[in-house]
């Protein structure tokens, strides 16, 4: 019997005061539907979940369309039980439906992998959650024999039952049989004019359907988020449980509470991570690399032994082993470092390669440029690539050594074991092992006043 997953996202969310849909806010760099998607794949993988979307679907589905769902609109929002009448001609009769929402994303595969074993195919699962504040929560009712016999949603709970700490997260596991004679026959006579789900509990007791519930193995597991503040406390949970990972891999992180992945994280051995470090997409860490503070990385590969210094920007770069960026370096897409290859502070690269063991030390920028191994470039160099209409390329052969304040302006080749003096501003290409100067003849001219002497003068 296969378990098909429906995940409910229709939503508005008024209290986030956004534009943005609820469920495409970003919990730790992804929207919090994609990570409910993403876990349902994982559970199971071949069969396509089901997404009830609603406000402002179109942007929903845009943001998410590459994943594979299938996507059904709840035209009116008039409820979770209506949400899910949406869903049942996409259900089989022979399918075991799992109810997942779009703004619990937390949930975990493990949580929900034992909630599937451990509920039996003919009975009714739900998930409930011991909360310490279980305030705006439906409460479980038991029996003395510690059996559900009722969900009393708070504003009908009297102080004896607002005391319960036992709250009903929503979340289910149940045939599609069942879904199909229950889910018709709910109604909105109520003070909200909607159909709720829960309503489908007396349903299984009438028919003498065990109700079997299972707790997550923690809370932040089952929260779901309605506004802004909620968002924050999943968010820290979600970094400060990441942090608690990777230490236990072997990762030496200075403060645990200041470091930010928003993405995927792949980290190697005795790997060092100083402060207020923040990693977007893909980031690949290789072994023995220290990472200084106040680092920003995003989908970048990194060697091993690679030292970033602080304040560095690493945007969409190939670094490979040993070599040393930053303080301050900015690293743009298409950057490719060799071993070896040492940039230094306020040094600018786009789209270029720089050798192995090739240096730019200062205040540089390189763009579209292919540098070979063993390089100098000196302080104050830059790479005029743009002529206003095309990017062109510049070349700089093996062991060249290009003096401080040279403007190379592209297309443009420096030869193999080439020197550029300082201050030129080279535009034809520089034969190899010899040295080429480009500078105007310095004139000092007498009696020459500036504008603030002349001024001074005529004052007088």
């Amino acid at each position: 019997m296969s378990t098909r997953i429906v995940i409910l996202a229709a939503g508005q969310g008024k209290r986030m005061y956004s534009d943005l849909p609820k469920v495409l806010h970003p919990l730790a760099g992804k929207p919090l539907l994609e990570h409910v998607i993403h876990t349902a794949l994982t559970l199971a993988p071949a069969v396509q979940p089901l997404v009830i979307y609603g406000h402002e679907g179109e942007q929903v589905q845009k943001a998410l369309g590459h994943w594979n769902v299938k996507w059904i609109a709840q035209k009116q929002q008039l409820g979770t039980g209506h949400a899910l009448q949406q869903a049942l001609p996409h259900l089989a009769d022979d399918e075991q439906v799992l109810v997942l929402y779009g703004d619990v994303p937390l949930i975990s595969h493990e949580t929900l992998k034992k909630f599937i074993q451990e509920t039996p195919a003919e009975a009714l699962g739900l998930m409930t959650a011991y909360l310490p504040d279980p305030t705006g929560y439906g409460r479980i009712l038991r029996d003395e024999d510690k059996n559900l016999r009722a969900i009393i949603e708070e504003r009908d709970a009297d102080d004896y039952l607002r005391g319960i700490k036992e709250v009903n997260t929503g979340i289910y596991y149940v045939s599609a049989s069942h879904l199909k004679k229950w889910l018709p026959l709910l109604s909105k006579h109520n003070a909200q004019g909607e159909y709720y789900l829960t309503d489908i509990i007396p349903m299984a007791l009438a028919e003498n359907i065990n109700i079997c519930t299972i707790q997550p193995s923690c809370i932040e597991e089952i929260l779901g988020v309605n506004d802004r503040q909620q968002l924050n406390t999943l968010e820290r949970y979600y970094q400060e449980n990441l942090a608690l990972k990777l230490m236990r891999q072997g990762v030496t992180l200075y403060d645990p509470k200041r470091l930010d992945v928003r993405g995927e994280l792949l980290v190697g051995r005795d790997v060092i991570i100083d402060v207020n470090v923040v990693m977007e997409g893909r980031v690949e860490i290789g072994d023995y690399c220290v990472i200084g503070p106040h680092v920003y990385l995003r989908n970048a590969q990194i060697g091993k032994a690679v030292e970033i210094r602080a304040h560095s920007m690493i945007d969409g770069a190939d670094i490979a082993d040993g070599c040393v960026v930053g303080p301050f370096a900015r690293l743009r897409p298409g950057t490719v470092l060799a071993p070896q290859a040492h940039i230094g502070n306020f040094v600018e690269i786009k789209n270029s390669f720089i050798g192995e063991a090739s240096k730019a030390s200062h205040l540089t920028y390189i763009g579209d440029a292919e540098v070979g191994k063993r390089v100098n470039i000196g302080a104050g160099t830059i790479t005029c690539n743009y002529d206003g209409v095309n990017k062109n390329k510049t070349i700089i052969g093996d062991g060249a050594s290009v003096g401080a304040g040279t403007q190379l302006v592209a297309p443009v080749t420096v030869g193999v074991g080439a020197y550029i003096g300082a201050g030129s501003t080279i535009t034809k290409d520089a034969p190899a092992q010899q040295l080429t100067l480009a500078r105007s003849k310095q004139l000092t001219l007498e009696g020459w006043r500036s504008p603030k002497q002349k001024k001074e003068k005529e004052q007088v």
